[in-house]
């Protein structure tokens, strides 16, 4: 079997090799996408956008492979075995070449790494501002406690009924507004949680699936590093390793105030691949409806 490194210009190889099958169809079917876009992507540039000669007498559109080739600092014979889809495997970090050649904006190096199965090592991070029109949202469905948290458990904004379920959030500084952090780390955010223990290895499993892919991002693994310092039991959970993506039918809280509340958890993603996500509590009997009404009322 022949192989090829690709120089990356920083002294870590990359190694390509020539294939001797097809291999599973949906790879054969995502290494031909990964080609196609990469051809794509090459064709509809000019050698003045890059800072190239024009030359003569251009057969092909946009500029030709070992143009490209030179860009990313990889072997033309390499690149070329990536626009014909053949069975190589590229690094992240030939990744990120390729797309600086290639000028990708933000949505198309996410669709490069995607095809690739490589994880970005720069990726795109939704943007963490809440629009007024969903702020309004959470207001609206008062006295429901209602909250808009990104795929960390950070929360992001919270109506009134929310802000007292567990602790006074207000109170609290910015960074240590994370659901995940507060159920391990504050007295009264645990004392809250009626069934302490199944939601927090739910919570830690859920956090686990959704950062597939993201804990080499510096602000997961912060997060991580955090939980693990200050909380073993965190690090006793963490380590098993589960994962799942559900919540509890219904959720048992113990609000200071009111007492007991039995409410049912509905969560919607406002953005695509794990970004924002609204988490409504509806109260499951009447009992725990007139509480919601005093706790509205108790937080003004």
């Amino acid at each position: 079997m022949a192989t090829m490194t690709a120089n990356t210009g920083t002294g870590d190889a990359d190694t390509a090799t020539a294939p001797t099958g097809t291999g599973a169809p949906h790879l054969a079917e995502r290494r031909r996408e990964l080609a196609d876009f990469v051809r794509s992507r090459r064709e509809r540039l000019t050698p003045e956008q890059v800072g190239l000669p024009p030359g003569r007498r251009r057969r092909t559109p946009g500029l030709r492979r070992e143009e490209v080739a030179q860009l990313a600092n990889v072997g033309v014979s390499w690149y070329t075995w990536l626009e014909q889809a053949r069975d190589i495997t590229v690094s992240a970090q030939v990744l990120d070449a390729i797309a600086g050649a290639l000028r990708l904006d933000a949505s198309e190096r996410s669709h490069l790494f995607g095809l690739a199965g490589a994880v970005d090592p720069a990726p795109r991070r939704d943007s963490d501002e809440v629009p007024q029109s969903l702020r309004a949202l959470l207001k609206q469905v008062e006295p429901f406690p209602a909250s808009i948290q990104n795929c960390r458990y950070d929360l992001l904004h919270y109506n009134r009924t929310f802000a007292r379920l567990f602790c006074d959030l207000d109170a609290l500084p910015p960074q240590d507004r994370n659901c995940m952090w507060l159920a391990f780390t504050d007295a009264d955010w645990s004392r809250a949680l009626v069934e302490r223990r199944e939601t927090i290895e739910l919570m830690v499993a859920n956090f686990r699936n959704h950062g597939t892919g993201h804990f080499n991002e510096p602000h997961w693994r912060e997060l991580v590093d955090r939980l693990l310092a200050a909380s073993p039991e965190f690090g006793e959970i963490w380590a098993r390793r589960n994962v799942a993506d559900k919540v509890q039918e219904i959720k048992l809280f113990r609000q200071k105030e009111v007492g007991l509340l039995r409410l049912r958890a509905d969560r919607m993603w406002l953005q695509p691949g794990g970004g924002m996500r609204l988490t409504v509590f509806s109260p499951s009997d009447d009992e725990t409806a007139a509480k919601l009404e005093r706790l509205r009322h108790l937080a003004g």
